[in-house]
């Protein structure tokens, strides 16, 4: 069972958080392309013994079908950042996969300028913003998109096969990838966030060397762990993935 938290669609709360009363952290967690706040349940789950776990909902899908759609990473962002408003006094971690890491660090920055700079940023399976391709995937046909996913693993091939969940995932898929395809780094000062970096060994769309060069984006700490596995390496990894997670949000948030 999930929740809107604060009444905001663009923010889930699987579970409420298990650890000890106090200064809990929030953990914001933000999906991949394509991706919708279900797909993180199971690491809603595991670590709410460490944070409390909120899980973004972009619209255009589950629930948000039928909403418009932003094609920018900084349409993405408006929406995340109004609807964390109410969080914003807490000790706040981001942690992004794929898409999702691209719009975490767009977070970090603004939050950073409006004087609530969060206590961590993890990233994951996404190269260094500093590393341009040229990618334009949003504009293929709707076979080639579904390839391109279907590459990765992250979905049921059965699913894709169907044409009723195809129709119903393809408008949030191609808006999505317009989004990452078409954003681009601004140049600016580093990070006053440590950044942590998570990526699979054998990931065809963020090398480890390529993950590596997040490092040059902050002034603070930086992690990196790699896992085996593809670009939904989180998933086959799921233990350690939380217990790397959860060292994280233990660090950033230690007195001192």
């Amino acid at each position: 069972m999930s929740t809107t938290a604060q009444g905001s669609p663009w923010i889930r709360r699987f579970h409420p958080p298990t650890a000890p009363p106090g200064n809990v952290p929030v953990l914001v967690v933000l999906p991949h392309a394509g991706g919708s706040a279900s797909f993180y349940f199971p690491l809603s789950r595991d670590l709410a013994a460490h944070a409390e776990v909120l899980t973004v909902q972009y619209p255009g899908r589950q629930e948000r079908l039928g909403e418009p759609i932003p094609d920018t990473v900084a349409g993405l962002a408006d929406g995340v950042e109004r609807a964390l408003l109410p969080w914003r006094d807490r000790p706040l971690v981001l942690f992004g996969h794929s898409m999702g890491a691209v719009l975490a660090y767009e977070l970090a920055r603004r939050l950073e300028a409006a004087g609530d700079t969060p206590r961590g940023l993890i990233v994951s399976g996404r190269r260094s913003p500093l590393i341009v391709r040229e990618e334009d995937l949003h504009t293929r046909d709707d076979d080639t998109l579904l390839a391109r996913v279907r590459s990765l693993s992250g979905t049921d091939p059965a699913l894709l096969a169907d044409p009723e969940f195809r129709a119903l995932v393809l408008p949030a898929l191609r808006s999505d990838y317009k989004a990452v395809e078409t954003w681009r780094y601004e140049p600016g000062p580093p990070l006053r966030t440590p950044v942590s970096v998570l990526c699979g060994e054998s990931d065809p769309r963020a090398s480890v060397a390529e993950a590596m060069g997040w490092r040059a984006l902050t002034g603070a700490g930086f992690g990196f762990r790699s896992f085996p596995g593809g670009h939904f390496y989180l998933a086959e990894q799921h233990e350690a993935v939380v217990r790397a997670v959860a060292e994280d949000l233990a660090a950033f948030t230690a007195p001192g």
